[in-house]
Formats: C-alpha cells, structure tokens, sequence
C-alpha cells in the first residue's frame, strides 16, 4: 500500500521492478546476481545512496538480501504464496524509510526486523482468517540436546521439526542457527526485550528436544 502522500503509481513501478528481480533470481537458481556480498561499511553506503533515491544502490540491496529474506520468510511462514508479497512489502519499507537507517545496528539487523515486522503482520492476517493454529508457549525445564542435531545431515531435520514451533519460536531459532544472530540482534529485530528472546529460546530448546527424540525414534 501506498505510504501517505505517496502516488500510487511509484508503488507500482517499485513494486514491478522487484517482480522482474524475482523472475530473474528464480532464473538464476535464487542466486544472488552479484557474485560475493557487499561489507558493512558497503551495505551502510548503499543504504544512503537508496535514501537518496539511487534505483541502482537498492537493486544491490535487494539482490544482497533477496536469497536470505526468503529463506527466513518462507521459514516462519510455512506459506510459499506470502514469501513474494512479505518480501516486496519489507523491501517497500526499506525503499520508503531508508533515511531512518541511524547505523545503531548492522544493516542485516535493521532489514531483517523490517522483515520479521512484516511477516508478523500476514501471520496476525492469516490467523485472524482461521488459516494459522496458534502454538502456546508452555514447557518444563529440561536441559537442551538439539545442539547434537546443528550439524550435516542433521540439520535437514531440524528444519523440518521446527515446523512444530510456534511463530515466535521459529523466529529465534531461524535466525540463530541459520542466519548467524546473537540475542541481543534478535531483540532489536522482533521488538522483544532481550529476557523475552532467551526465554523462547528456552521453550523452543524444550520443544526441539522433545520432537528431535520421536523423531529419531520413528
């Protein structure tokens, strides 16, 4: 949707071209069309270009972060027809208020938490509609065993298991174990305070290790 005061005919325009990248990441095995990832100190300049309305800094920005973005959404989703949508909507924000990039975090953590906000959102829509269960966050202290599982094959069925885990824990899990996130990165990006993170954490380690064990057993 248009921000205020935005014509509805560069939402538009916006919103093709990153249709096009995608056609053209899919060609391309969702690859990213550059061959190595920008720096910090690179991402935070393109950053600034795309404040200033560089077209060309935010196609960078989009193919840096279109392989990761996806992944993540299509993670917590579970919904291949709302990975698209989510994608352009956070990369419309990142277009839109890239001016308020402060460089108080790592530019992965400020567009991941765009991402994350967005994807909450089509989840708060889909479950309102009746088309998400909800997963309560309820469990018993237990130590965690799912770090036995990070590695090689086993981290295939990991992902599937996550599955099993509501939203929220699916997020800090994700973005641990696959994206590299500390807790405190985590907080900034789902808007949680940081006891908030460790205690999903806590609950999804429970969970994991309960699935992980009926699931070696079958």
């Amino acid at each position: 949707m248009p921000a205020p005061g935005e014509p509805f005919c560069a939402v538009q325009e916006l919103t093709a071209h990153m249709n096009e990248q995608q056609g053209r990441m899919r060609q391309n095995g969702w690859e990213p069309a550059v061959p190595t990832s920008p720096g910090e100190e690179d991402e935070v300049a393109l950053v600034g270009r795309v404040a200033a309305g560089d077209r060309v800094a935010f196609d960078a920005l989009y193919r840096t972060y279109y392989r990761r973005l996806t992944r993540f959404i299509e993670q917590l989703t579970r919904k291949r027809h709302l990975v698209d949508e989510i994608l352009d909507d956070t990369m419309l924000v990142v277009w839109r208020k890239a001016a308020r990039y402060n460089g108080h975090s790592r530019v992965s953590t400020w567009i991941f938490a765009i991402a994350y906000n967005e994807m909450m959102r089509a989840h708060h829509r889909e479950r309102r509609a009746g088309r998400v269960p909800s997963h309560p966050d309820d469990g018993v202290c237990v130590q965690s065993l799912e770090t036995d599982y990070i590695e090689g094959e086993a981290r295939a069925m990991l992902r599937y298991v996550v599955t099993e885990l509501s939203v929220e824990q699916r997020a800090v899990i994700e973005l641990t174990y696959f994206h590299g996130f500390g807790y405190k990165e985590i907080a900034a990006i789902t808007g949680c305070p940081l006891n908030t993170v460790k205690t999903r954490m806590f609950h999804a380690r429970r969970r994991l290790r309960t699935l992980l064990a009926a699931y070696t057993q079958e």
